[in-house]
């Protein structure tokens, strides 16, 4: 599923070059669609079909394949598996595409070897895999800590409906990290749960995501796609996914959303969007 960063603040440049986070991430009930099946091949199979196919490297460098081989090689075993990728999310877009399908990966190798739910080694190859593995591998509303390997359960999201839109191209995640200079924020999480949709939006207001500015400047249409979004009756908010070009807007109600995606795809139809709710588990599927 979807990654959706609500707010992202940056704390401090480390001294190995990465940088300390504070966020909150949900997930959005679109994404791409991850099938294990074993075979007794001495290697992962991957197969990749889908409207952003021939976007998605199919090469070792792909997150699932990585995931394969590594889970294989901590647990003692062939990485026999053919896997198939339908991929419906833009590549490098700040919604953690590639990361959720590593993720997915790892849960369905899981029960495929027969390994206990919460196996530590399911864990550490989430975390060595990139820094948005491990939280979509708990696929729920969560806080970010460290880098983004620390993974801690957030409150529960009220019920929210959001509306995707990326411009049709990547932003380079390193790209836009380099481009930030500060200023570095506190951590924010939030006081409370929020009761619903407008409350969540009257809080995630009072923080923001600080790569932002960074997205903005390295691809200029992102100001386009947020004031497109702005624009849509019954948004409450609107804001840069991670680190772009996708944004989302925030609304209380499905049929508002669903109208300003359809009026965005049909204005825009250069554009990705996507309306889609809020997921309270995303290891489920969405209603």
């Amino acid at each position: 599923m979807a990654k959706v960063n609500l707010y992202l603040h940056v704390l401090a440049r480390r001294p190995d070059g990465r940088h300390s986070l504070d966020g909150l991430v949900a997930f959005a009930g679109v994404g791409d669609t991850v099938t294990v099946t074993a075979t007794d091949a001495s290697a992962p199979s991957l197969r990749i079909t889908g409207p952003m196919a021939k976007r998605t490297p199919a090469g070792p460098e792909n997150l699932v394949l990585r995931a394969t081989t590594e889970l294989a090689r901590r647990v003692g075993r062939q990485p026999g598996a053919a896997i198939s990728l339908v991929k419906q999310l833009p590549v490098a877009a700040g919604l953690g595409g590639g990361s959720s399908d590593a993720a997915a990966c790892l849960r369905a190798l899981a029960a495929l070897w027969e390994l206990d739910a919460d196996d530590a080694r399911v864990a550490d190859v989430a975390r060595g895999l990139g820094s948005d593995v491990p939280v979509c591998l708990f696929a729920r509303a969560a806080y970010l800590g460290g880098a983004g390997e620390i993974v801690e359960a957030a409150p529960r999201m009220p019920p929210v409906w959001l509306v995707l839109a990326n411009p049709g191209f990547a932003v380079s995640t390193a790209a836009v990290y380099g481009a930030f200079s500060g200023p570095f924020s506190p951590p924010a999480r939030l006081e409370s749960a929020p009761g619903d949709a407008a409350e969540l939006a009257r809080m995630l207001a009072a923080r923001g995501n600080d790569l932002e500015a960074s997205a903005r400047a390295l691809a200029p249409a992102v100001s386009d796609v947020l004031a497109a979004l702005a624009g849509r009756p019954g948004a409450l908010l609107t804001r840069v996914t991670g680190s772009g070009a996708t944004c989302f807007a925030l609304f209380g109600v499905r049929a508002d959303a669903e109208t300003a995606a359809t009026a965005l795809a049909r204005t825009r139809p250069e554009w990705w969007v996507r309306a889609a709710p809020l997921l309270t588990d995303a290891r489920k599927p969405a209603n």
